[in-house]
């Protein structure tokens, strides 16, 4: 897989999951020695080209100079982020996303679980964008940090985490449940819908609380991406981490 930007690129060096990196013309001298450094003597190969190249070849000008031949990003289990929370002895923040189909907003929503605490984020596998390049760069290389899991069925799912002891909450604009006055204590899994469609019905029904984010302006809802960002620092701030 083709990764590009400088955070994403950095974290995956420091990973060792990249065999070569091409690097435009041009690009700042402390950035090129920055990269010299992670590679050091681990053989990865540092090519320069003109920036046109990187251009053509990410299918964008957003590359930040750099980019990197990477192995596929792998999904996680769910497993993963229950081990997570155990071996940092937390109680459990896991963010599961009904139906988040783009791209920027998955990475978005990857970033600030990673940068606000959360243990893992969850997609159904057919509902979901794929773990890309786009998504990678969005997320700043919180993919190499974040366990990121797939499951077939994540009605199913939420049903198991019940039986673990696990509340759920979802995102919806029309509850009357004021997120900020919410009690997250204990084991928690928010669940945030797809742009302008909200949750599934299953996946509301399965919810024990529906909350909502306070709004003052005109436009009557948020981006899935900020609305998720508000919702975990409202659980980490709940908890006195925040």
């Amino acid at each position: 897989m083709l990764l590009y930007g400088r955070n994403p690129v950095l974290e995956a060096l420091k990973d060792g999951r990249v065999s070569e990196v091409l690097v435009a013309r041009g690009v700042e001298e402390s950035f090129v020695n920055e990269l010299k450094a992670e590679v050091g003597e681990s053989g990865v190969r540092l090519r320069f080209a003109a920036r046109i190249e990187l251009d053509q070849l990410a299918g964008t000008t957003a590359h930040q100079g750099v980019m990197a031949e990477v192995e596929d990003l792998a999904w996680a289990s769910v497993d993963d982020i229950l081990d997570r929370a155990e071996a940092r002895g937390e109680e459990l923040l896991i963010v599961l996303l009904d139906g988040i189909t783009d791209p920027r907003n998955f990475g978005a929503i990857i970033r600030s679980a990673e940068v606000l605490g959360a243990h893992g984020v969850v997609v159904e596998e057919r509902r979901s964008a794929p773990l890309s390049p786009v998504v990678a760069k969005t997320a700043a290389g919180a993919t190499s940090f974040l366990p990121v899991a797939q499951t077939k069925n994540l009605p199913r799912l939420i049903d198991a985490l019940k039986e673990d002891r696990v509340w759920v909450y979802g995102a919806a604009g029309e509850s009357a449940q004021d997120v900020t006055k919410t009690d997250f204590s204990g084991r928690v899994a928010l669940v945030i819908g797809a742009e302008g469609e909200g949750l599934r019905r299953l996946v509301r029904e399965k919810c024990d609380v529906l909350v909502s984010i306070p709004t003052r302006g005109q436009v009557d809802s948020l981006n899935a991406s900020v609305a998720a960002g508000i919702l975990i620092h409202e659980v980490m701030r709940g908890r006195g981490k925040a």
